[in-house]
């Protein structure tokens, strides 16, 4: 569905999209990563750099590793039996693979949104006090001021500012995914990490998050992953295409966005943005 974004403060002039993604310099470096669910490869010397203040869309048929990647960048697959992971991944100077990361620490600061909402079971406002508090954040007025500033952003507030201690899950799904990313933002993160956070949504539903993830770029490092070709030409700035080669995921192609839809150097790119392949 072809859909216009509304103009953001900041947008560079003749376009839609507001700034911020213009140094493109790597705010995460991903080298050579290959991960293993016990004796089973799913994903293979993958090499990939993240600019900062980007929206950057990894795309690629099903089963070809991209929330696999996704998990790896901020180890949450480390909570998945018998998975390996080797290679590098460096963050903030440092290759957050390396047993003494601190994981409590890099979440917080890369923050993930999954396909189906998933507010916690307690109020509108302890899902954003909850995790507050939990990281030793303000309390008080300050914590409520907090509260009402994330909402803001994600455009909820309006919506449920008189009902903030009704329980998350009388949300609708749109209404809760929204929740989740203000849940994401609250802690004021680096990255953030979206899995496919329009599929579980109706079209319209879905359109209004994807303009929200649009007015984030700048603001914060996105990478999306999304089957959606159309949604990743209208939003990203850099694309990764993964593709199934032996078996095993892997990157065949990563560029800006107009090199990737217009001019790929890949033939399996251009037959899969075109729709033959995948």
């Amino acid at each position: 569905m072809s859909r216009r974004h509304s103009p953001t403060r900041g947008a560079h002039p003749g376009t839609d999209r507001p700034a911020g993604c213009e140094d493109r310099q790597p705010v995460m470096e991903v080298q050579d990563l290959s991960v293993r669910y016990g004796n089973a490869p799913a994903l293979r010397d993958v090499t990939l750099t993240i600019p900062r203040g980007c929206i950057t869309a990894v795309v690629g048929p099903s089963g070809c590793g991209k929330s696999t990647f996704l998990t790896c960048l901020n180890r949450l697959s480390d909570l998945v039996p018998d998975c390996r992971v080797t290679g590098s991944v460096r963050f903030e100077d440092r290759d957050i693979l390396n047993g003494d990361t601190d994981l409590v620490a890099l979440r917080r600061r890369v923050g993930m949104i999954f396909q189906k909402p998933n507010p916690f079971p307690l109020s509108i406002r302890k899902n954003l006090t909850f995790p507050l508090r939990h990281h030793g954040s303000p309390s008080g007025k300050a914590l409520e001021e907090k509260v009402e500033q994330i909402l803001c952003q994600v455009g909820l507030w309006d919506e449920v500012k008189d009902r903030l201690d009704a329980p998350a899950l009388e949300l609708s799904g749109g209404q809760q995914q929204r929740l989740c990313l203000a849940r994401a933002l609250v802690l004021e993160p680096r990255v953030l990490l979206l899995d496919e956070p329009c599929s579980a949504l109706d079209p319209i539903t879905g359109g209004v998050v994807e303009d929200l993830i649009l007015s984030l770029r700048g603001q914060y490092t996105v990478v999306v992953v999304t089957h959606n070709l159309a949604q990743a030409r209208r939003i990203a700035d850099e694309v990764a295409v993964f593709w199934v080669r032996h078996g095993v995921g892997t990157l065949i192609e990563d560029g800006p966005v107009g090199q990737i839809f217009d001019a790929p150097r890949s033939e399996r790119t251009a037959e899969y943005v075109r729709g033959i392949r995948g």
